[in-house]
């Protein structure tokens, strides 16, 4: 495997992998699940999630402008909390949070290219396909960094343009006007929770720009490009979802959009463009989630990486040849692919949205309560990020525990087991040293 070089990602190559995630599972894999949670308004929680996410960037950017580094999250953990459990635990659920997003992703590919063939069995064929994704994905990236960039740049324009083609001839032939940014609906026929629920699932939608804080050692002049790309990504990401979503809802019922949440983005390309319009979004679809499981699979093993360097995380190489990074990137594709095989779509989205919450909750209060001062940063933007993580977090729960508890059971469950297993290793390694 080609080793990660200083300097080897521009800003344009940094934004494509950033975009290249976000759009990867905004558009595809979720739209569809925040229109089921919050009706007409689905747009709307698209653009709130980014002013969230917006919110929550800021400490990303104020950090790596001070601690460029390819671990990322991981190293602004060990900054916030020392070499402890909570410092692992959180970098964990980071990183599976983003091997969930690869699965999610990866299913999505297969559920679009089904809408190309006549077939029955529609349940078997999304992760056979999805498995087959991952491991083109993990040859990418074995490939190394200039493979990824040029791929990912490539793939960022081609899909860009693409959804932009769809947005725009979507509205046109609906004959849209701003008459119909405005719902029609009433806000009361959904709850409170139901709204939050959707605004944690579209800000999982914007995770992807801390792919970019994973792979600040190779970015061109990282202290100002980082943050740049983090920024430029947030814009573009906004953009192309308002621009799908109304085109969508322009299109489609929410009742045509909910039945059809896995391949909605398809669906609506039906009564504009024919079968024709099937195929380009199709196309559209394997092209995102190509570009986004290679970004997302290249950014886990970096993190990974960076985590075992610095003893905070076991590893085993179990024989295989080849150095730490490559055996990151066989472990992640490898869960990547379970969770593939073993969940479908809604749940793969809800685990998820929780992992990632609470990592990002535990950056900002980390942050506010002991690097405030260090890194710059404004304690009043610190505190609202952290309440509306805390909002949607907490109504999200809620709302899945109602309709569907085992996916908390799961998280809860995962989140002891990693964060007492961290415990039991970190301690064990201290005793060693002390020995």
């Amino acid at each position: 495997m080609v080793e990660y070089k200083k300097n080897s990602l521009s800003l344009t190559n940094t934004v494509a992998l950033g975009t290249g995630v976000m759009i990867g599972a905004g558009i595809f894999a979720l739209l569809g699940q925040v229109a089921e949670l919050s009706g007409q308004w689905f747009p709307f929680a698209f653009l709130i999630g980014a002013v969230i996410s917006g919110f929550s960037s800021y400490t990303y950017v104020k950090m790596s402008n001070t601690y460029p580094s390819a671990g990322g999250i991981g190293m602004y953990l060990k900054k916030v909390y020392g070499k402890t459990a909570w410092t692992a635990t959180g970098a964990l659920l980071m990183a599976l949070s983003m091997v969930i997003n690869e699965s999610l992703v990866a299913r999505t590919f297969g559920t679009y290219v089904l809408e190309l063939f006549d077939v029955e069995s529609k349940a078997f064929w999304p992760p056979i396909l999805g498995v087959l994704l991952l491991i083109t994905a993990f040859i990418v990236n074995v490939m190394g960094n200039k493979a990824i960039g040029r791929s990912s740049l490539v793939m960022a324009i081609l899909k860009i343009g693409g959804i932009a083609v769809f947005a725009i001839g979507g509205l046109w032939a609906a004959g849209f006007t701003f008459d119909q940014v405005v719902p029609s609906q009433s806000l009361t026929e959904h709850s409170l929770v139901d709204y939050l629920g959707a605004l944690a699932l579209s800000i999982l939608a914007y995770k992807g720009f801390t792919t970019i804080t994973n792979s600040g050692d190779e970015i061109v002049d990282p202290k100002r490009n980082v943050g740049r790309a983090i920024v430029i990504s947030l814009v573009i990401c906004t953009l192309v979802y308002l621009m799908v979503a109304f085109a969508v809802s322009s299109n489609l019922s929410i009742q045509e959009i909910i039945a059809a949440k896995d391949y909605s983005l398809a669906e609506a390309s039906r009564p504009a463009f024919g079968k024709y319009g099937v195929w380009f979004t199709v196309g559209l679809a394997i092209i995102s989630t190509v570009s986004g499981v290679v970004a997302s699979i290249f950014a886990v093993s970096r993190m990974t990486t960076m985590l075992t360097e610095k003893e905070l995380i076991p590893h085993r190489h179990f024989g295989m040849p080849g150095d730490i990074q490559k055996h990151m990137l066989v472990y992640t594709v490898v869960i990547a692919i379970g969770l593939t095989v073993l969940f479908d779509l809604s749940r793969i989205a809800a685990l998820g949205a929780i992992f990632y919450l609470i990592m990002d909750i535990g950056i900002h209060w980390g942050v506010l309560n002991n690097l405030r001062k260090e890194i710059g940063a404004n304690p009043i933007i610190l505190i609202t990020a952290l309440v509306l993580d805390v909002l949607v977090l907490g109504a999200f729960i809620w709302s899945k525990a109602g309709s569907d508890l085992l996916v908390v059971i799961v998280a809860l469950v995962l989140m002891v087991l990693i964060f007492f297993g961290e415990r039991l290793f970190l301690g064990k390694k201290r005793t060693v040293e002390e020995e």
